[in-house]
Parts: structure tokens; sequence; C-alpha cells
């Protein structure tokens, strides 16, 4: 990561000097938060970062000179939709599959946007102009499906529902990372306990392999394609149990 946040301070630099506005490329939660808080003493320096949709999980920076900044929905974003689509019906894919399958034919990261799944029919995404275009018309292999890459416009993708906030309460025996993400998500705690494992969750966008690593307030947990939880209060009850507080967006 630390090599990626000197390219994001550099393109800063640049965008300093040259009185252009420059686009990085697509950052994770975790490096567009770092980049931020590291360049907001940069009075000189404006920022915006845009995903291709609200609530975009990977985002691009756009860095310009404050004194000579263009309102960032008027810089060209150069971003481009790609559906891959498939027949999943009998080899269910995860996002990571689709993912692997897109650097395999030599896509950059820093190149690629979110990525959804759409049932089984395949998955849709977000990537700069350059790497839709290049994808075009080729074949992938994700699992054991051949799948057909096709570039088109962002209006022309069904875009993931975006994620409003939601409040509420749940009481845990302990304040286990798989307790009380399964209670937040949803999900089960087996399920969850093998996600953990799998690499699918960061505890404050760093990578947590330990389903029993304790949460304290304020944690945030990451969950791939799932948001975002954040313990806001805990308390502990008469029967030496926690009322867990949290935040899902």
């Amino acid at each position: 990561m630390a090599r990626d946040l000197e390219a994001v301070i550099a393109a800063a630099d640049q965008a300093l000097r040259t009185w252009e506005p420059v686009w990085t490329p697509f950052l994770d939660g975790a490096l567009l938060e770092q980049a931020q808080e590291r360049l907001a003493g940069l009075a000189e320096l404006e920022m915006a970062s845009r995903g291709g949709y609200p609530g975009a999980e990977r985002q691009r920076l756009l860095l310009q000179r404050h004194d000579a900044a263009i309102a960032a929905d008027e810089v060209a974003t150069g971003l481009m939709g790609l559906e891959l689509g498939g027949n999943f019906l009998f080899d269910p894919a995860e996002r990571q599959d689709f993912r692997s399958g897109l650097l395999a034919l030599g896509a950059a990261e820093g190149e690629l946007g979110d990525l959804w799944l759409r049932g089984d029919r395949g998955a849709q995404a977000i990537l700069t102009a350059a790497q839709a275009a290049a994808l075009d018309g080729r074949t992938a292999m994700v699992r054991t499906v051949e799948v057909a890459l096709e570039a088109r416009p962002l209006h022309e993708l069904q875009l993931p529902a975006p994620r409003l906030p939601r409040r509420f309460q749940t009481v845990e025996a302990s304040l286990r990372l798989d307790a009380v993400a399964s209670a937040g998500f949803g999900l089960s705690r087996n399920r969850m306990a093998e996600l953990i494992r799998q690499g699918r969750v960061r505890l404050n966008w760093q990578p947590v392999s330990s389903p029993s690593r304790q949460l304290t307030v304020g944690d945030r947990v990451q969950l791939e394609g799932r948001g975002e939880l954040q313990l806001e209060t805990v308390t502990a009850t008469k029967r030496e149990r926690w009322r867990i507080e949290l935040v899902r967006c």
C-alpha cells in the first residue's frame, strides 16, 4: 500500500505543477481514505472521488489545483462498463473469480473498479475506458465457464442499488468478529467465519484472518460486496452479554 500511496502523492504533485486535472487509478477504500488524509493539508489542492455510481467501493481520485479547478462532474472520468456474460447455473462464481479472470487477460488492477454479480448470468464491472476497450470482444475463463466480454456505456449497466445507512442493535454473547459481523451482515456465523478465513473480510480496512478477533467501539468491518459495519456503542447487559449498536452502510 505504501507504494500505491506514493503514486497518488506523485499524481498530486503533477496536478499542482502542470495546472492540469489528474485522475488516479482506482483505489480501494483504505487507500482512498489514507490518500485523502495525507493530502488534506495541501491548501492549493482540490480533491474529488468518483467510481461510476454513488456508493462505489473502488474509486478514482481527481486531483486539481484549487485556483484552476473544474467541477468534478465536468471533468471526463474516462470510465466504461463491461458485461461479463456466461452461464453459471451449474458452476456459481464469486466476484473474485471474475476479477481473477480479467487479470489473467492482462487487465491492470488499477484499471478495474467495482464488479458485481448478476445471478447465474455472469457479472458487470466498471473499468477505465481504455481497459474496457482493450477487453471488448474477448473471452475469459471464469472457473469452468467461458465468458464473453462486451464494453458498454455506464448508463446501460444495471448498477447496484445504493446503500443507505441503517442503525440497529443486536445482543451477542461475545465481541468476536464472526459473531458481530454475522449479526450485522445477516449471515450465519459459520458462513461468516468461512469468509473471514478466505480473506473476504477486513477490519478497519486491514486484512484479518481470525474469526475470534475481539472488536471494540469505533471498529469498522468491511465485507466484500456487502458494505461496511461500524460499532457505535457496546454496553454490558445484566445477563453478561453485550448490547451492540451498529451502523451498516
